[in-house]
């Protein structure tokens, strides 16, 4: 073996043993919803469903250019290529009819920043970003704290 061949293996071996120590330290500390079940295995246990809370009231955003939540149901919601059951309600054309919330004007942007007639197809997927909530005990703890309590104890400091 020349010089060369000694030295990749020696760091080849010198990775892999750095990425095994990562991975097991990783994993003591990491707190999951999966309890420690791997990711390429069915948790035996899953946590039950929740059912959706169905207030229809707009919740109070945590930071700004936050999605807003789904204040409704929406199982059996279909979105795919060929129909998207939340434009029914909340397109441009549909809104005085059903009195919700018009979808944002940023909806109609392609990337390059130029308007579309039409919802984008970066933003036609809905809920990738928007999410129905759940009254419940919070899964894990949160200490998280919404700009306006930041600011107020910003100005209670100075």
């Amino acid at each position: 073996m020349n010089k060369l061949s000694r030295l990749s293996l020696f760091a080849l071996i010198a990775a892999g043993s750095l990425l095994l120590s990562l991975q097991a330290h990783t994993e003591e500390q990491v707190a999951t919803l999966r309890k420690g079940t791997e990711l390429n295995k069915e948790n035996p246990k899953p946590a039950p469903l929740q059912n959706p809370s169905n207030k229809d009231i707009k919740r109070a955003r945590s930071y700004p250019m936050q999605p807003p939540t789904i204040p409704h149901k929406t199982d059996n919601y279909q979105t795919n290529l060929n129909a998207n059951k939340c434009l029914s309600c909340h397109s441009r054309s549909r809104v005085e009819e059903s009195q919700a919330p018009m979808i944002s004007v940023t909806h109609f942007m392609n990337r390059d920043g130029n308007f579309l007639a039409d919802v984008s197809p970066r933003r036609y997927f809905c809920k990738q970003c928007h999410v129905t909530q759940v009254e419940r005990k919070a899964l894990v703890k949160n200490d998280f704290k919404d700009v306006n309590e930041m600011l107020k104890k910003d100005r209670k400091a100075h």
